[in-house]
């Protein structure tokens, strides 16, 4: 009885640390099975049949048997929420520049399920959506922020009385979004500024972000402005700019989440799976010391191409990640796979051994990627690159194709992209 009791003591212990050793997206299951769609370009969609307009200043459901058509910036006005059942398809307006709005002290109650997510899409048909069609969704809290005075105002020509985030709530909570896809958004403003798929903004601890699909943006896929933000299963595709941006002092643990790029879509800046700033200094924003720097803590990452065509291809391949200074990063048990360079650093950033103290990367599979860090003050690369290459980080470097390396990689249909063994 003692052997067996130790034997299962023994294989519990090792699935235990098998489990916490997971590189990449995870899970028993492959939870990118039923509520995503990497083809919205030709799915077939019903018609609208109500549409909805302007500030709405009470409560509201949407409901699944009917379709939604958003025209226009729709605010929800603080103190109503707007709820949407499972299942229910919101399309969006091409002719206007169409975003909703969770404006400061409102909220969405946005909770689909894996068999019946919630959508929100082009109104074009089949065939002719392409990024950028309508804006995108902004939630607005009043968590901290790292801006002068503690309180923002995003520019994406929105009534500046109801686009107004930050203050003092570290748990403020704008709301539930699960089970949710958002295609083709990014539409540019009159001046040419293109809105996120989803903008978080002084968004707190409390408001509930996992399971959700932002697909062919014309901007960041998902873009979090300052705030307190847990989330997990996220997945970004075809992003023209940068997956995942985080500016204005955020404070993200993020996890089990994925970047998806095509190796043919990049802004003139360059895109990048993560971009990391506390402030634009290339805007005149100006660095408030007394509040948080911009701090990201992400596990079980995965970062990738939708096509092989090698990371040597000048020009078309990005760094997974760019970090400006002010800003720290921990990336644990992920997978990085067909980039020209794991990090690039702003040339702004003393590289020292104290900084990279505070940029952990530890546990990664590193896939047909060369260069760990970088930047352009030739320098400090081999400094950044002896640093990470020490065995405490455990650092592996391989090159597969991606068919080798994912469990399934076809884009075809449901693609399974966790590792294999």
């Amino acid at each position: 009885m003692k052997t067996k009791l130790l034997l299962l003591v023994f294989f519990t212990f090792t699935i235990l640390i098998n489990a916490q050793n997971t590189k990449g997206i995870s899970g028993d299951t492959n939870w990118l099975n039923m509520w995503t769609n990497f083809n919205p370009k030709t799915t077939s969609y019903n018609d609208a049949s109500i549409i909805i307009t302007g500030t709405i200043t009470s409560n509201m459901t949407l409901k699944k048997e009917n379709v939604y058509l958003l025209v226009g910036t729709v605010y929800i006005a603080p103190n109503a929420t707007l709820t949407i059942q499972p299942g229910t398809l919101v399309r969006c307006d091409a002719t206007t520049l169409t975003t909703l709005v969770i404006t400061k002290g409102a909220k969405i109650i946005a909770e689909g399920t894996e068999t019946d997510p919630i959508v929100f899409t082009s109104n074009k048909g089949s065939g002719d959506r392409n990024a950028g069609d309508w804006g995108g969704i902004i939630l607005l809290g009043d968590a901290p922020i790292n801006k002068t005075g503690g309180i923002g105002t995003l520019d994406f020509e929105l009534d500046p009385q109801k686009a107004l985030y930050g203050g003092d709530n570290k748990d403020s909570d704008s709301g539930i979004l699960k089970y949710v896809r958002i295609e083709f958004s990014g539409k540019k403003t009159s001046a040419n500024k293109p809105i996120n798929g989803l903008s978080l903004a002084g968004v707190g601890r409390k408001t509930k972000l996992e399971y959700i699909q932002v697909t062919s943006c014309d901007d960041d896929s998902f873009q979090f402005y300052g705030g307190y933000v847990n989330t997990n299963h996220l997945i970004s595709l075809r992003s023209a700019d940068d997956d995942f941006d985080f500016t204005q002092g955020v404070q993200c643990n993020i996890s089990n989440s994925i970047a998806i790029r095509s190796p043919f879509l990049s802004d003139n800046y360059g895109s990048r799976c993560f971009e990391m700033e506390t402030v634009d200094t290339r805007k005149g924003e100006v660095l408030d010391s007394k509040k948080e720097m911009t701090r990201v803590n992400a596990e079980n990452m995965t970062m990738m191409h939708t096509e092989d065509i090698g990371s040597e291809t000048e020009g078309l391949k990005h760094e997974a990640i760019l970090i400006r200074e002010n800003t720290f990063l921990t990336l644990t048990n992920s997978v990085v796979s067909g980039f020209s360079h794991l990090i690039l650093f702003a040339d702004t950033i003393p590289i020292s051994n104290e900084y990279l103290n505070k940029i952990t990367l530890k546990d990664l599979l590193i896939n047909d990627t060369k260069i760990i860090g970088t930047t352009q003050n030739t320098n400090f690369n081999s400094l950044i690159s002896n640093w990470y290459q020490t065995k405490q980080f455990a650092i592996e470097f391989i090159k597969l194709k991606n068919d080798e390396l994912f469990s399934n990689a076809s884009m075809r249909r449901k693609p399974d992209f966790r590792i294999k063994s």
